[in-house]
């Protein structure tokens, strides 16, 4: 039987009037590609800011890894082992890609600002041992020819894998991407859909939000499907594609 890594029940968010998230509840197992689609507007990147303690649940319950996180902050979601890539890309511009992947990775780090200020062996030694698995995730992403770089510099499809690998940085034991693929042409999504799956198969779970729904479809284990706040459908591809309720919220009426 799967082991179950993350599991949220009854999940609500509003926004004044707006019932973003209605009653929704997840339950994503360890080793797993899980993917979450749904129009425009159904509530797919709220549930992303909630499991990433970006926004404050207004009712539920939210356990991972046998740990209570529900209403905790980004940083001890952080450390409690889930990392997340944002729809927008989000990195240090002016920073190199190996600073930036240095940066996610100081989450694990143990010297502390005295340490830092002073430089002690300790702090030095740590220091090396962050910019060497710095350098290790770049090769793992495949930009490590970048890494002096500064992000900004670098290509659309390069920047999406920077934001993946300072993610893996502060080593999650699941990674939710959002939209990875916006912008995307054929050939870099099939790379990037490459690399997801390398991801799963070194340990780490996937949690991902896509509106390529053939990307979804051959990619994922199992897909959730939200339409206005509220999951109308969840099971393995084969069965969520041919969901009538599914195929009425692509195909009916249009979504703001």
């Amino acid at each position: 039987m799967a082991e179950v890594l993350l599991k949220i029940e009854g999940i609500h968010k509003r926004f004044g009037g707006l019932h973003a998230l209605n009653n929704v509840a997840l339950h994503i197992n360890k080793g797993e590609i899980y993917g979450l689609i749904g129009p425009n507007g159904a509530g797919k990147t709220t549930m992303f800011n909630v499991l990433t303690g970006l926004y404050t649940p207004d009712e539920g319950t939210f356990t991972f890894d046998g740990k209570d996180l529900f209403r905790a902050p980004p940083h001890i979601v952080v450390a409690g082992g889930i990392a997340r890539t944002f729809q927008n890309i989000r990195l240090f511009h002016e920073m190199t890609a190996l600073e930036n992947v240095m940066v996610g990775r100081h989450i694990r780090s143990k010297a502390g600002a005295l340490g830092a200020i002073l430089r002690t062996k300790a702090a030095r030694e740590e220091e090396a041992a962050i910019e060497a698995k710095a350098w290790e995730l770049l090769k793992y992403v495949g930009i490590d020819d970048v890494a002096h770089e500064r992000a900004r510099n670098l290509s659309y499809g390069h920047q999406r894998r920077l934001e993946i690998a300072r993610a893996l940085a502060t080593e999650p034991k699941l990674l939710a991407l959002d939209e990875p693929a916006a912008g995307m042409n054929p050939k870099e999504t099939e790379d990037l859909k490459t690399l997801m799956e390398k991801i799963r198969n070194d340990g780490v779970t996937v949690l991902l939000i896509e509106h390529d729904v053939k990307l979804m479809m051959g990619l994922c284990d199992r897909i959730a499907v939200l339409d206005y706040g509220k999951k109308i459908a969840e099971g393995v591809p084969e069965v969520v594609r041919k969901d009538p309720k599914v195929i009425e919220a692509y195909l009916g009426a249009a979504h703001s």
